[in-house]
């Protein structure tokens, strides 16, 4: 073969490489995540109980949306989630500072505080509800000492929520400590050093020097536990089944309740595009921050 042709296919090569690394995970991200959102928008607009031929409805299930009381508790609660979850980040970092400290015996207390992250949501759950539980639980045992009457905070419609909210800090607090410690690692000792030659310490040197190195980190604990907040669906189904009286749903979970035990599909397809369409826009703020960070 002439060396002109070869130079032409090593360079064909070079210039498509690309296309035939990302090509497997396109399509397998096409066939599992974009037909599905767009499957999901076509039934939103239809009528459909999931066996039966489905009857076009046009905007009449979200229409629907504005009538329903529930879906109002559910957005409630879901700003709750998104509030509450943003501790997830500070405790996390400032674990994460605790823990980055060269002491005798750290790394025993820093695999103690990875172990929330490696247990199942399920297995959460279920620890917390029975840390809850105001008859055997450990909860009413320490409120005992105090004299305080056990408190059934699963069963209480105000109190629910926040519950399986502390649940959730749990093991996202962990989350948030690991990618911070990850960055604290890559933290460059030349600009710390000269920070402390400037007389930089303590706060000052937290918010003018580690802080700006960590904010990738902070960009990323942001936004997972941001779009962890809005899908929480593991905790609900597992503490409340949405209970007492429907108090705890949030808008995963009545887009489950109403798609699978209600067969309204359409319904919880316009459910499901709400929710998709809020956890778009944080989606491409965070993403806009982290490409110009990039930049």
């Amino acid at each position: 073969m002439e060396k002109k042709t070869v130079n032409k296919l090593l360079k064909m090569q070079q210039k498509y490489a690309p296309v035939y690394f990302l090509a497997p995970a396109m399509i397998l991200f096409s066939i599992f995540v974009i037909w599905p959102i767009f499957q999901s928008i076509w039934i939103s607009f239809h009528k459909w109980d999931g066996f039966s031929p489905m009857t076009w409805v046009g905007l009449k299930n979200y229409r629907k949306l504005f009538d329903d009381p529930r879906f109002y508790t559910s957005l409630k609660n879901n700003i709750y989630w998104l509030v509450f979850m943003m501790l997830a980040p500070l405790v996390g970092l400032s674990l994460a500072l605790f823990l980055n400290q060269q002491i005798k015996g750290m790394r025993v207390i820093k695999s103690l505080f990875f172990f929330p992250f490696v247990i199942n949501l399920v297995v959460v759950g279920l620890v917390f509800s029975w840390f809850y539980n105001p008859d055997l639980g450990l909860l009413s045992v320490l409120l005992g000492v105090f004299g305080i009457e056990p408190i059934p905070i699963l069963a209480d419609e105000k109190m629910a929520t926040f519950g399986i909210i502390i649940a959730g800090l749990w093991p996202q607090t962990a989350y948030c400590m690991i990618l911070y410690l990850t960055g604290l690692a890559g933290v460059n000792t030349q600009i710390v050093e000269a920070g402390r030659i400037d007389g930089a310490a303590g706060w000052q040197m937290l918010r003018h020097v580690i802080l700006p190195q960590l904010r990738p980190a902070t960009i990323v604990a942001l936004t997972v536990t941001v779009i962890g907040a809005l899908r929480s669906f593991d905790l609900i189904a597992t503490m409340t089944a949405g209970g007492p009286w429907g108090s705890s749903y949030v808008l995963a979970y009545h887009m489950y309740d109403e798609a699978i035990f209600n067969f309204k599909m359409g319904y919880g397809a316009a459910l499901a595009v709400v929710l998709f369409l809020i956890m778009s826009v944080f989606i491409y703020f965070f993403l806009k921050r982290m490409i110009d960070t990039e930049k």
